[in-house]
């Protein structure tokens, strides 16, 4: 049985989705009491978008690599700033500082990386169950 590129990558995203859910779904907003900063899920400007802080400590990056030039060390700040958009990932702020291509992957690629989308946001809360008739 032959299987297409878009399904292996289709399947790779719901099961690295699922695997950030099972982990810290209880951690929307970041959980200060979690020794690695925990999952933060940004839902401002879109919903909504995952930042694991495990996968970054791993990779060897310090707290203060993004904390306090970055991002302030309270989660929600940077998504009250009017500035906290793609084009400013793009300009080189926010995450554009190391996802622009050389450091890391750039910030307009691989987007479900990141991206969860609305459905991923309500499946993560509980929400989103099929609905009777429904197609999905």
């Amino acid at each position: 049985m032959k299987i297409s590129n878009k399904t292996l990558l289709v399947a790779l995203v719901a099961l690295l989705t699922a695997g950030l859910f099972v982990v810290t779904s209880q951690a929307i907003g970041g959980d200060d009491d979690e020794e690695d900063g925990g999952t933060i899920i940004f839902t401002q400007p879109v919903k909504a978008v995952v930042f694991e802080h495990s996968i970054h400590m791993d990779m060897g990056l310090e707290c203060d690599s993004c904390h306090d030039d970055l991002f302030e060390m309270a989660a929600g700040t940077a998504e009250e700033n009017d500035d906290f958009t793609m084009k400013s990932l793009y300009e080189g702020k926010y995450c554009g500082a190391c996802h622009d291509g050389d450091t890391a992957f750039a910030s307009n690629t691989r987007c479900t990386s990141c991206h969860i989308g609305v459905k991923g946001y309500e499946r993560m809360n509980g929400g989103g169950e099929k609905k009777e008739g429904g197609h999905h």
